[in-house]
């Protein structure tokens, strides 16, 4: 019986060591736990300080907008650019706070608005014209880029805007383009009469020079038609940059509005022993079916005719300026959101180290063909800012020796959206369309 109460005992004293180990091993765990807890929430309180101090410190206005629109992350230098307090701020809908315009008035939607474009796109946006209109009706010119935040499934959840305050730098860039205006306007003047007492001077029926004269007088001449032509570029470059050059857009059907330019352009290329095609391509991503009747589908847009027949008109006479020999093509194509013009000619190309430069103000490929050519260097830059207007893209591809294609893509109208366009035109809206671009209203 005594050996059994022993037993009993001991048993006892196991269970009671086995719970308190039990309990003593638990209590270790969950003191070592909460040490690494606490670690943690240091380290994360560490580095939420290290991106505020960050974010506090850049001087461009940055803002987190979830997928909902509304505004998570906002800084002190966007309190500064919108007069909105941040604690006001955070929790609005982006709309009632960035109210922004462009240059003329007219108020953002979203279908140009950079960051309704960065979350519903997961693309990257950037506006260089816009305007801030702050909370105490304050006008404020910015530069915008939104970038999509994407989850692992690459799903957008919200996107980070960036305001970069640029008044100074605009009205410095107004005072400069003023100035170029005004000086181009008045100079014309003056140089149109020395180019046409020039041209008196070389018509025999006015007046009568010898061939040593003659040569000198068409030297000058040349040198005048250029220095004017200069003054011209320079003037049209300064309206486009600040937006007062005229501007009337309509619908147009790309395709006849193409072909029938290409016909005005045709003697042009033949007077110089090139050939000149159209081509009115498949849509891009298809290959063209092997049967020749092929129903062509009409690729409408909202452009100027004329302003797109300028930009045309220029690419068109670079092309034959630098292609000796051969052939160029202009065609026309798209898809469901683009129309694209592309000219093509089979030149000397351009080198690969200009071309991400070509289309900068005054800039021009340094070679033996442009020197001999000349130019403005700005015909490419006026192209690109007209193509601009209608939220379209210019560019080039080009090989040496084998070339270029200049490629225009502008923002391609649904049949719903040219029905709408329709009735919203008035008579004063047409009234600059010629007959040979009026077509298919």
């Amino acid at each position: 019986m005594q050996d059994y109460l022993l037993y009993i005992a001991i048993g006892v004293g196991i269970l009671l060591a086995g719970v308190v180990v039990f309990i003593l091993v638990r209590f270790l765990r969950k003191k070592r736990t909460v040490r690494k807890t606490g670690v943690l929430t240091q380290k994360l309180q560490v580095e939420k300080i290290k991106s505020d101090i960050v974010l506090n410190s850049i001087e461009d206005g940055v803002v987190v907008v979830n997928a909902q629109r509304v505004i998570q992350v906002f800084n002190p230098s966007a309190t500064r650019l919108t007069g909105w307090p941040q604690a006001e701020a955070i929790g609005m809908d982006y709309h009632a706070v960035f109210k922004i315009i462009d240059q003329q008035g007219a108020p953002y939607t979203d279908s140009n608005n950079p960051l309704s474009l960065a979350l519903g796109q997961a693309k990257t946006y950037r506006d260089n014209n816009a305007v801030l209109i702050s909370r105490n009706n304050a006008r404020i010119a910015v530069d915008i880029s939104a970038s999509p935040l994407l989850d692992e499934k690459r799903q957008t959840t919200g996107v980070v805007g960036i305001f970069q305050d640029v008044s100074q730098q605009r009205l410095e860039e107004q005072k400069r383009a003023e100035f170029i205006s005004t000086a181009s306007h008045e100079m014309r003047t003056p140089v149109a009469a020395i180019e046409g007492y020039l041209a008196l001077a070389m018509n025999d029926k006015v007046s009568k020079v010898d061939p040593k004269a003659r040569e000198y007088l068409v030297k000058a001449h040349g040198a005048t038609k250029h220095l004017g032509d200069l003054f011209r570029d320079l003037l049209t470059s300064a309206k486009v940059e600040d937006g007062r050059i005229m501007n009337h857009p309509a619908v147009i059907e790309m395709g006849k509005y193409m072909e029938r330019l290409t016909e005005d352009l045709r003697f042009v290329a033949q007077k110089k022993g090139l050939q000149l095609e159209f081509i009115m391509g498949t849509p891009i991503g298809t290959q063209r079916p092997s049967y020749s009747r092929v129903v062509q589908p009409l690729y409408y847009a909202k452009v100027d005719p004329n302003r797109l027949r300028e930009v045309i008109t220029n690419l068109f006479d670079n092309a034959v300026k630098y292609t000796p020999i051969g052939k160029i093509t202009l065609a026309v194509t798209g898809d469901g959101n683009i129309v694209q013009i592309s000219v093509k000619d089979t030149g000397s190309g351009i080198p690969a180290d200009d071309l991400p430069h070509l289309f900068q103000k005054f800039y021009r490929v340094d070679n033996s063909a442009t020197r001999t050519i000349g130019g403005t260097g700005l015909g490419l830059f006026i192209c690109r800012k007209i193509v601009e207007l209608y939220n379209g893209r210019i560019w080039v591809e080009s090989e040496q020796g084998k070339g270029s294609t200049f490629f225009i893509n502008l923002p391609r109208l649904s049949a719903q959206q040219v029905e709408i366009q329709k009735t919203e035109i008035t008579p004063n809206q047409t009234d600059h369309i010629t007959p040979e671009t009026y077509m298919n209203y």
